[in-house]
């Protein structure tokens, strides 16, 4: 069963090595992305799942001691899910879990078995339900970081460039993320999210399917940004 969530956005820049110069600019969402991870830690999890959006070579599960890297951007910086039972293929996590897994070691996460599941973005919903079922069926205490980005076509500068569309589409999943309301968060449409280049859109709706039937999980929104255009939600429910 689902005991807790933290939802953290999954930019690279989150890691200071990568952001160099800009990297003040982002304190205030690893600081939210910190808080969010405590409740995680006072839940007691018997297991911790990362989920995140993945490319092709990255989608499906990534087991303990599975690593990345941020060479692709860089600077060669490793980071590892959980322990090293051995035997892991090298730099197997996609982007996005390897921003969890470094988020994990800032926090001295320790004690609690962790695994990856690496989504892909454009993943239909009633999929993406289904396997945060699956997750959260897993243990009697399942605990999940979901890393994932809003909208990029906040500004004309943004990833995606303006689209009129993409601060109603954020405050939506805000509202649903602050509230832990797993029906909200099913409620965001697909198609939209893809437009709007919204990569935490299935991530979000895994972690739906992991709270139904949980018992009354409430919520609390941490960060609410858009720097560069993007737009950055922390979140943690419990």
């Amino acid at each position: 069963m689902l005991v807790a969530a933290a939802v953290c956005p999954c930019p690279p820049l989150l890691v200071p090595e990568v952001a160099a110069g800009a990297a003040p600019e982002l304190d205030a969402v690893r600081d939210a992305c910190a808080e969010a991870l405590g409740v995680l830690a006072a839940s007691r999890p018997g297991l911790l799942v990362v989920v995140g959006p993945a490319g092709p070579s990255g989608r499906g599960p990534h087991a303990e001691g599975a690593t990345g890297s941020f060479r692709g951007f860089g600077v060669d910086l490793g980071v590892r899910l959980g322990r090293d039972p051995g035997g892991a293929a090298p730099d197997s996590l996609p982007p996005s879990l390897a921003v969890g897994a470094w988020l994990l070691s800032r926090a001295r996460w320790e004690g609690v078995p962790v695994e990856g599941l690496g989504v892909e973005e454009t993943l239909e919903t009633g999929r993406c339900v289904a396997a945060g079922r699956d997750l959260a069926a897993r243990a009697d205490r399942v605990a999940l970081l979901v890393m994932g980005d809003g909208s990029a076509c906040r500004t004309l500068k943004a990833p995606g460039y303006l689209d009129e569309r993409a601060e109603a589409f954020d405050a939506a999943a805000a509202r649903a993320l602050g509230a832990a309301d797993p029906e909200a968060l099913m409620a965001l449409d697909a198609a939209l999210a893809y437009e709007l280049k919204a990569a935490g859109r299935a991530p979000w709706q895994v972690l739906a399917g992991a709270a139904q039937g949980a018992a009354g999980p409430t919520g609390r929104l941490l960060c609410e940004e858009a720097p560069y255009g993007v737009g950055y939600l922390v979140a943690a429910w419990s």
